[in-house]
């Protein structure tokens, strides 16, 4: 909504919020509605306390990305968990994304983690695999994350592919 930049979402009136809630073109979800409008407010407190919302970022340290999520999850608007890392994603912030097949790989490569890790302990063991590997190779964390979600799990041919995206 308006490119998502908070000074204008903050000016707009009650009536702006409620018509984005009953508009059919978009979720008709009125708290995911009323998060864009408190995290637009986020930020813009966030900006003001660090100079800039991507300063803010910039000085979080990169092996710490599940503290940062902690933090998206407790001052920001529904922004834990996976939303909070697709939130870091878009940014551009070098995050891991916490999908089924990443799981799934971690494990095969011997993390002991739940099937569906959330838990704080899980999320833990998976910053510190990621920072290793991150320190081995010199890869950026997204980088890695993608490779292990990509590695593992249901697979297609280039054929099927090609099929699939009507080519």
């Amino acid at each position: 909504f308006l490119g998502f930049e908070p000074k204008r979402l903050l000016f707009q009136p009650d009536d702006f919020w409620h018509e984005l809630a009953s508009d059919k073109r978009i979720v008709r979800n009125p708290q995911k509605i009323k998060s864009v409008r408190d995290n637009a407010a986020f930020v813009e407190r966030v900006s003001k306390e660090h100079g800039g919302f991507g300063k803010f970022l910039a000085a979080w340290p990169a092996d710490d990305q599940v503290g940062l999520m902690a933090y998206l999850g407790k001052h920001g608007s529904r922004l834990g968990g996976n939303t909070g890392q697709y939130f870091l994603r878009w940014l551009e912030w070098d995050a891991f994304i916490v999908s089924a097949d990443m799981a799934a790989a971690l494990r095969d490569a011997g993390l002991d983690i739940a099937e569906s890790p959330t838990s704080k302990r899980d999320l833990d063991k998976i910053q510190a695999q990621i920072n290793t590997w991150a320190a081995q190779t010199g890869l950026p964390r997204r980088h890695i994350s993608r490779i292990l979600a990509m590695s593992i799990g249901e697979n297609h041919s280039p054929d099927a592919l090609r099929e699939y995206m009507g080519e």
